[in-house]
């Protein structure tokens, strides 16, 4: 197992957390410290179409975390955070 990556949470993602209920975002927080943890070990899920270029994403339950993922640097950027009905919009 290599070693964890870095983590950086964009503003609005920062804003994204804040706005969901303390158990949401205590699920949310784990999931991305599991990510940085495993990265390597899974196989990322792209999003689709010209505006989501290069944007990954995760399931945690109805929410999904947008973000993308620099192997070379070790790091992950976390973008957006929202329920599943509204983060694509």
């Amino acid at each position: 197992m290599s070693a964890p990556y870095e983590v950086e949470f964009r503003p609005e993602a920062v804003s994204d957390l804040d706005r969901l209920a303390p158990d949401a975002r205590e699920r949310v927080l784990d999931r991305v410290r599991w990510l940085a943890a495993h990265f390597d070990e899974i196989t990322p899920e792209p999003l689709r179409g010209k505006q989501w270029r290069g944007v990954l994403k995760l399931r945690v339950g109805d929410y999904r975390i947008l973000y993308a993922a620099d192997r070379r640097q070790h790091l992950l950027t976390i973008h957006l955070i929202g329920h599943r009905r509204e983060i694509y919009r």
